[in-house]
């Protein structure tokens, strides 16, 4: 992934740890960013639709590239020709405590200003290569 002048390499120092961010990305189609803290680097998703407040409503997301961790930052115009291109801005942040991360299965508990409490990522097909997975809200214990 190319690195744009606006984009750090590292998370801002106010930024609580680990760091947890939805970027609402207007490019090819409107999405949004799913990124979360781990091993370094922010691994990412692609939402389809606006990501779920209430439990029941799923949605499809789709395993990106992993982005740098300065990335949860950015907000702006990815210029045309550039992977990406289009708008980007913040449409939640803040932490998250994990609770279970394996290859099939993602489960944490989010401290957002929008998304709050258990969310569940579960790759559709028991495969590293399938990167759909659906992303929910998943019931408190």
């Amino acid at each position: 992934m190319e690195i744009h002048s606006k984009m750090r390499e590292d998370a801002p120092e106010d930024y609580e740890r680990p760091v947890y961010v939805i970027q609402e990305h207007d490019a090819t189609k409107l999405h949004w960013d799913l990124r979360l803290e781990h091993d370094g680097v922010l691994k990412s998703w692609a939402v389809t639709k606006v990501p779920p407040k209430e439990p029941g409503v799923r949605r499809l997301a789709i395993e990106v590239e992993d982005h740098p961790l300065g990335y949860a930052a950015f907000e702006g115009e990815i210029p045309k020709g550039n992977y990406g291109a289009g708008s980007v801005r913040i449409w939640d942040n803040g932490t998250f405590r994990e609770d279970e991360w394996s290859d099939d299965k993602i489960v944490v508990h989010i401290f957002g200003e929008k998304l709050r409490g258990r969310y569940v990522l579960i790759r559709l097909k028991k495969s590293e290569s399938n990167k759909n997975w659906l992303f929910f809200k998943g019931k408190e214990k």
